[in-house]
């Protein structure tokens, strides 16, 4: 039976709910409807089932989403060895095998399986789950008795809220994997015909607004320490502002459909773009939704979280500056954080990221590594020549030796911060407080490593972990970029509001900002790929570069060939190398290597990838859901 039918056909008064409120669904334990709306306490278990089944961007054992990879693994940002069976980088996308009939363990490797169980495991996409339960709650949450214990009719609204924000959620995950979808506005009962037509792309954007504009009205702006993780009125607005941008990019507005396929509106387009002419009033709406959201934020209860100065004389170290940046996306008490998903407080769940990268040669691009400025905000080469004597480089690439000597190896950061909390470069210390095996010749270097590891939730030290994980959905740093884009795109040019939007993201980690590095002023064009390039260099490993790729078009980040650097230590990382020469000194071979493996999309890409193909079998049950381009 298929998830959507799973997750919402069971007839309400046979639901029931364990103890536990997590995991398990409610038909398997005891609980009746009135011991479950006995209370608000009771009935927050409910809620809480709803939470918990909102996306996840960890990798963990809550689903198999890409056989336990990352979604930046298909992007030009990493590379994926991890050669396992049911592994999606490697089995279904880097040879283009992905179809609309995988079955088996490869059905566990998409990066969106819609509707369907996931490979052999019971696991599937949540996302009707949390529709399921937060419907649940809305339709039973008014027969809470008034005498109960600590009734509150306000509270009981304010969580039916929470319940739209949910729904919102999870419709905003579909969308953005597949488009329009079959939206579900009550809880169904068995008696019900089984009938969910697709809705339209522009018919689903509407329908997550609408809830976000439902669900703000009587959501807090801000929760108390407490209650950190509950959605709020600002989670309703950011998420409205993403859904917005989303949609009003090139890619589903347009004058020219994004496929072929796309082209026959009624069968095929209009489930997954907007109409055949491009529409500047769409960005007038995210424009309007970003007004919002700052004229609410006045008193900067969200906020990006700034350096604390740690150097002599009270300078801003490289490292304060990292520091404040991983406070940002870590930490689920940051001022940044908009909309935080939780599973577990245990520290554990950031073992299969280490796990990753311990077993497998995985590793970042070159081409993103070459993306990253100088430690002032000036751009780094495009041309650097990495096989040049570097006695003829202006800086070295990532470290130099600190003259005071107070630093010992690898020395000071010479690049953007984020460039170092994003990846391990070569030289520093990595996970265990040890010096990374990105470089050639250390002791436990693995074959293909591009040179480069994950850092962002792995980190330098085991004790960097020691705090409860989280999935920091929206942060402050995203309503900031998604605002300048939406004035850029509307306004035709760069407003001075749109500049100050990026300029604060660079300034948090000390670089310098966009005016200065192009004081003749910017173009539309030249301010939209200036603001792009900060989304890769703010959100590594955030899930948001793969969808970037897709709804500007960005062909290019598909089909250039990605490379490795080569790095040689002056020991083999048992010793901390405190210089590194490039390319491998022993064979002459040189510093720049084409990583493995490589992409079917190098040579032949289709644009039906930009979203994901629904399994033939869902495709087949004739309940309402059709086909994308291309698949």
């Amino acid at each position: 039976m298929i998830v959507l039918l799973v997750a919402v056909a069971v007839a309400c008064e046979n639901l029931k709910l364990g103890d536990a409120g997590l995991s398990q669904s409610p038909e398997t334990s005891g609980a009746t409807l009135d011991t479950l709306f006995a209370t608000i306490q009771d009935a927050d278990k409910v809620l809480t089932s709803a939470y918990y089944y909102l996306p996840y961007g960890l990798i963990s054992d809550f689903d198999n989403k890409m056989g336990s990879d990352i979604l930046e693994s298909i992007t030009d940002h990493f590379i994926s060895n991890k050669n396992t069976e049911g592994n999606g980088p490697n089995e279904l996308y880097y040879n283009g095998a992905l179809s609309a009939s995988i079955s088996g363990n490869g059905a566990g490797g998409e990066a969106y399986r819609f509707g369907a169980k996931r490979g052999s495991a019971s696991l599937a996409e949540t996302d009707y789950y949390a529709i399921r339960y937060a419907w649940f709650f809305l339709e039973n949450a008014d027969k809470i008795p008034t005498a109960s214990k600590n009734y509150d009719a306000a509270l009981i609204e304010r969580k039916k809220a929470e319940a739209k924000m949910c729904m919102a959620i999870a419709y905003a995950n579909m969308f953005r994997y597949v488009g329009g979808v079959p939206i579900l506005t009550h809880a169904l009962s068995l008696e019900e015909e089984m009938n969910f037509p697709r809705a339209t792309f522009a018919e689903t954007v509407d329908y997550i607004v609408d809830l976000c504009d439902e669900a703000a009205e009587v959501l807090p702006w801000t929760v108390s320490d407490t209650e950190k993780g509950r959605l709020t009125k600002a989670a309703a607005i950011g998420l409205k502002l993403r859904i917005l941008c989303f949609a009003a990019s090139p890619t589903f507005n347009s004058d020219t459909p994004w496929h072929p396929d796309a082209a026959d509106w009624e069968s095929m387009g209009k489930y997954v773009r907007y109409a055949d002419h491009y529409d500047a009033n769409l960005w007038k709406r995210a424009k309007d939704a970003a007004d919002e959201f700052f004229a609410l934020n006045a008193g900067m209860q969200y906020r990006l979280v700034q350096a604390t100065p740690t150097g002599v004389g009270g300078v801003t170290t490289p490292r304060d500056y990292r520091l404040a940046y991983r406070e940002g996306y870590f930490r689920r008490s940051s001022s940044e954080v908009i909309i935080s998903t939780r599973k577990s407080n245990s520290t554990s769940y950031l073992d299969k990221h280490i796990e990753l990268q311990n077993n497998y040669g995985c590793g970042g691009s070159l081409e993103w590594v070459n993306k990253f400025p100088w430690a002032d905000g000036t751009p780094f080469p495009e041309n650097w020549d990495w096989d040049a004597k570097q006695s003829t480089w202006p800086e070295q690439p990532f470290f130099k030796p600190d003259p005071t000597g107070q630093i010992k190896a690898p020395g000071i950061e010479t690049r953007d911060p984020r460039l170092y909390e994003n990846l391990c470069v070569p030289g520093d210390v990595w996970k265990d407080g040890k010096q990374g095996k990105c470089f050639y010749n250390h002791w436990n270097h693995q074959n293909n490593c591009p040179g480069f590891l994950m850092m962002k939730y792995v980190l330098q030290q085991d004790a960097d972990r020691d705090y409860p994980p989280h999935w920091c959905l929206m942060r402050y740093a995203e309503i900031l970029l998604n605002a300048a884009e939406a004035y850029n795109e509307y306004e035709g040019a760069p407003s001075a509001f749109a500049y100050q939007c990026v300029d604060q993201v660079r300034a948090r980690v000390g670089l310098k900002p966009l005016e200065d590095i192009y004081p003749d002023g910017m173009t539309q064009e030249q301010f939209r790929k200036a603001l792009i390039l900060e989304r890769e260099l703010e959100f590594g490993f955030e899930e948001v570069r793969w969808f970037d790729m897709v709804r500007w078009g960005l062909n290019e980040a598909f089909t250039t060939k990605l490379h490795g650097l080569l790095s040689w230590g002056e020991t083999d990382g048992r010793t901390m190398a405190a210089s590194f020469t490039y390319g491998n000194p022993q064979n002459g071979a040189p510093a720049v290597f084409e990583a493995q493996p490589p992409r079917a999309w190098y040579r032949d890409f289709d644009t039906k990838w930009y979203l994901c193909p629904i399994p033939t079998s869902e495709v087949m049950k004739g309940y309402g859901m059709t086909q994308n381009p291309g698949w």
